[in-house]
């Protein structure tokens, strides 16, 4: 062997050390930054408390029989025991003006629908967010990553990564961040001019399509780890399977408590005419909406109950002029609706005045005639459904069902 061989093989050996060493350096260096980002903020509430559905969650008994057309719920709940964290910075969120899980008693976990956003750290008072989303993160229905990043992160940037892989997903997904001016969680949105440091994504668990699917949650993970790694920060994300149980065990209290009420008005030989229908809907106070039917809101905006064609032609402002029909529905979203005993009786009394009007009668959805006799187990099953989803922190008609039953 020559010198010159020898020579390279000593190089040879340097170089293969020296790229070693570097790796080795280069490894400590994003350990370091991981475990910086990591050790700066502390416990997180929205992803350590304990949720219900999981390990320490209740649950509410399903529909055990049937009567007027309705299911009938003997739900027996059992109270939550969520952690309080002594010395959290990280803030918790709930609605603005909402009072604290103490002052009301743990029986409800979220604000209003239409309600701002808004961040507390335990013991504080709501801040609002302005342009908040009519929802907010929660850890009794969402699978929520953290996402903390060396250097702020415009928000455009934030939501157009990845957005092609989540776009897939089968569960509406929910972005905020903590807006370090404001010192408040905020949505993030593309045209906003915020950037972040500390970032929650919520990937919801349940809706009417079903639980979370195993496939989604794993696309899901892979994508926000790669979306820390893209964006030089680091993920924490909540364990895999319990998430999966919380989602199952969700799914099916959802589907026990899941009822729509349907009053009809039919006629008696004579057709309904539009031009009638329109007339006396709008003296109740309803107005056509894009789903082809009379709406009937409250002051805020949102939905109580709607007034449904029963044959296929949906109600048209161009169309009722000439439009005829043999049956109406007054139809009620159990869960959807705050006060639904109340709302329900609202609903029968206009349907009645419609019928009266029409001369029409009112009957169910077996054609059998309500009287007031029949209406009254009804509403005590509402009543028992709405209490149901108070147990589980979920009250009827707020953000968090809205978004459940959708």
């Amino acid at each position: 062997m020559t010198d010159l061989q020898i020579g390279l093989i000593g190089l040879g050996g340097v170089a293969v050390v020296g790229v070693l060493a570097y790796n080795k350096w280069q490894e400590h260096q994003h350990r370091k930054l991981a475990e910086q980002l990591l050790n700066a903020r502390q416990a997180d509430i929205l992803l350590d408390e304990a949720a219900p559905g999981g390990e320490g969650g209740e649950r509410v008994s399903r529909a055990a029989s049937a009567a007027a057309g309705v299911g009938d719920a003997s739900p027996q709940a059992a109270g939550v025991a969520a952690r309080a964290g002594q010395d959290r910075v990280e803030p918790r969120l709930r609605a603005a003006g909402e009072p604290s899980a103490e002052e009301h008693g743990r029986e409800s976990a979220e604000e209003p629908v239409g309600a701002s956003v808004a961040v507390v750290a335990p013991g504080e008072r709501a801040v609002g967010v302005a342009g908040a989303p009519l929802c907010v993160l929660s850890p009794a229905i969402d699978y929520i990553a953290a996402l903390e990043v060396s250097e702020p992160t415009p928000g455009d940037q934030i939501v157009e990564a990845r957005r092609g892989v989540l776009a897939r997903l089968g569960k509406p997904l929910h972005w905020i961040g903590f807006n370090e001016q404001a010192q408040a969680w905020e949505p993030i949105v593309e045209e906003g001019e915020a950037a972040y440091r500390h970032i929650r994504v919520g990937l919801q668990l349940v809706d009417r399509k079903g639980p979370l699917r195993d496939s989604d949650l794993s696309v899901f993970q892979v994508t926000i780890q790669d979306l820390a790694s893209e964006l030089m920060g680091a993920a924490e994300l909540p364990q895999r399977e319990p998430a999966l149980r919380m989602a199952a065990q969700l799914d099916e209290f959802c589907a026990g408590v899941d009822i729509q009420i349907g009053i009809n008005v039919i006629s008696q030989g004579q057709v309904f005419p539009g031009t009638k229908l329109r007339s006396l809907a709008e003296s109740a106070g309803m107005a056509l909406d894009g789903a082809g039917r009379f709406a009937r809101c409250d002051e805020e905006g949102r939905l109580l109950y709607a007034l449904l064609n029963q044959e296929t032609q949906g109600f048209a402002a161009e169309s009722l002029r000439s439009l005829a029909t043999h049956g109406i529905t007054f139809l009620l979203d159990v869960p959807r609706v705050a006060n639904g005993d109340r709302v329900l009786s609202q609903m029968v009394e206009q349907a009645r005045r419609f019928a009266d009007a029409l001369h029409g009668a009112l009957v169910d959805d077996n054609r059998r005639s309500l009287s007031e006799a029949a209406i009254e187990p009804i509403r005590r099953q509402v009543l028992q459904y709405q209490l149901a989803m108070a147990h589980r922190h979920l009250p009827a008609g707020g953000a968090l069902a809205q978004r459940l039953f959708s």
